[in-house]
């Protein structure tokens, strides 16, 4: 198993950690606590530096926050986020819905033993357009939010030139083919009722952060299916589930 290093912004000491047992002393239920894994050291250095400067603003951010859901745009705020631990290895994916502004469902699964970050993607962002094609039929208007600028393309910019092409790319051959056709095939029934959004990573942004947990908590409990989150859905409790 590769390496990894964990960054913590907020807990009970901060820096770059070299393994998960003193990271993990480190925020297990401290308030508020902000940690991410990273496959290099320089990355984590890097990232480590850069959240020190966003701490600065989080009082900001959360009552951005706090107004974007106060002022939503859509009837269905769809996130989704996938995970793998390491990668490849295994993976998992999250979904986290909102209706009116408010936190309404939590789903986690779709557990692959030999997955990688980007299947788990590709695995959360068509489940995530499956239940927005549901929403759409009762006539909500429907968003749906991924962190994945890869997951986005492939749906949304790339496959409908690969599909032209004959699934077919120059260079070699598409990965992860049979997910984003799937994907595609929803969207392309959807694509003019539903908004697709990038959101940026680890940044605060609520739906972001659960679906990263509940992508590493299907990760963690081996969960195939995709199932409902059934404990209590208490935000604060929820952010200090492991980060992926």
């Amino acid at each position: 198993m590769a390496q990894k290093f964990y960054v913590v912004w907020s807990g009970r000491q901060t820096g770059v950690f070299s393994d998960w047992p003193s990271a993990q002393r480190a925020v297990d239920k401290y308030p508020g606590a902000r940690f991410k894994s990273f496959a290099t050291h320089a990355e984590a250095e890097r990232a480590f530096g850069h959240g020190n400067l966003e701490e600065k603003s989080a009082i900001t951010r959360r009552g951005q926050r706090r107004a974007a859901h106060t002022a939503h745009r859509f009837d269905v705020s769809i996130y989704c986020d996938g995970a793998c631990d390491p990668n490849p290895g295994n993976a998992g994916s999250g979904i986290v819905v909102y209706r009116g502004g408010e936190l309404a469902e939590l789903w986690y699964g779709l557990y692959n033993p030999v997955g990688t970050n980007n299947t788990a993607e590709l695995n959360a962002l068509y489940h995530a357009l499956r239940m927005a094609e549901e929403e759409i039929k009762n006539g909500k208007t429907v968003e749906v939010c991924s962190d994945s600028a890869y997951a986005i393309n492939c749906i949304r910019s790339w496959a409908p030139l690969w599909e032209k092409k004959g699934w077919k790319k120059p260079g070699g051959e598409i990965r992860n083919l049979k997910l984003i056709q799937d994907g595609y095939a929803i969207y392309r029934r959807i694509k003019d009722a539903v908004t697709l959004t990038h959101v940026a990573g680890h940044v605060g942004t609520e739906g972001n952060e659960l679906a990263d947990r509940m992508a590493m908590y299907a990760a963690q409990t081996k969960e195939r299916k995709l199932r409902r989150y059934q404990e209590t859905m208490d935000i604060p409790t929820l952010l200090k589930m492991r980060a992926g």
